[in-house]
C-alpha cells in the first residue's frame, strides 16, 4: 500500500468550484482508497491505496465530473515523491517567508529542452517586468516560485501551462512541508 496526496486545481478559490472536503473524502473512499483525509479547503486529499499512481489522477477527475458535475484537474504524488520535492528546494534553505514560496505541481513531466526554454522565458520576463526579486525554477514535474514581495504580476503557472501543455496547481511552502510531514508519518 502506498500513501498519496491528490492536489485538486482551482477548487474553493474565489467562490468557484465549491467542493466540501467531506464530499471529497467520501468520493475518494468510494473509489476504494483507504485512510482518506483532507488538509485545508484548497483540495489536498491524502489517501492510501495499492493501485498504481498512473491511474489515480484520471480516476479522481472522472469521479468528480460524474459525482459533482465539475471539471477539475488533479495532480497526484506519492509520499516519497512529496518528500523529494521538499528535499529539492532550490533555495537550499527554508524561505524567510514560506507563505511567499510556492510549489507548482505539474500534471506531467515536460520535455527537458522545452522546460529549459520556458525557464529562460520566465527569467527574461521577470527581469523586464521589474520583479527581479522573484525567481522560478522548473525541476521535473514541479516548479518552484519564490515571490518575496507577493505573487508577481507575471502569471508564472499560467505561462508554464500555456507553453508546456500541462496543468499546474500551486501550494505554498507551508502547505507542501506540512503535507510531506503528514504523509511521512
Amino acid at each position: 500500500m502506498t500513501r498519496y496526496v491528490a492536489f485538486l486545481k482551482g477548487i474553493n478559490v474565489g467562490g468557484n468550484k465549491r467542493v466540501k472536503m467531506a464530499d471529497l473524502r467520501a468520493l475518494i473512499a468510494a473509489l476504494g482508497h483507504g485512510d482518506v483525509s483532507t488538509f485545508q479547503a484548497a483540495g489536498n486529499a491524502l489517501f492510501t491505496t495499492g493501485r498504481p499512481a498512473t491511474d489515480l489522477a484520471g480516476e479522481i477527475e472522472a469521479a468528480i465530473k460524474a459525482e459533482l458535475a465539475m471539471s477539475v484537474r488533479v495532480m497526484v504524488r506519492t509520499a516519497s515523491e512529496l518528500g523529494e520535492v521538499v528535499a529539492r528546494n532550490p533555495l537550499a534553505r527554508d524561505p524567510e517567508n514560506p507563505a511567499r514560496y510556492f510549489v507548482g505541481f505539474l500534471s506531467a513531466t515536460p520535455d527537458a529542452a522545452a522546460a529549459g526554454e520556458v525557464q529562460r522565458e520566465l527569467e527574461q520576463a521577470l527581469a523586464i517586468g521589474g520583479t527581479a526579486t522573484d525567481r522560478t525554477w522548473l525541476d521535473g514535474a514541479e516548479a518552484f516560485f519564490w515571490c518575496p514581495v507577493g505573487f508577481s504580476l507575471l502569471d508564472h503557472a499560467g505561462t508554464i501551462e500555456r507553453r508546456l501543455g500541462v496543468a499546474v496547481t500551486t501550494r505554498n511552502w507551508n502547505t507542501v512541508t506540512k503535507l510531506a510531514q503528514m504523509t511521512a508519518a
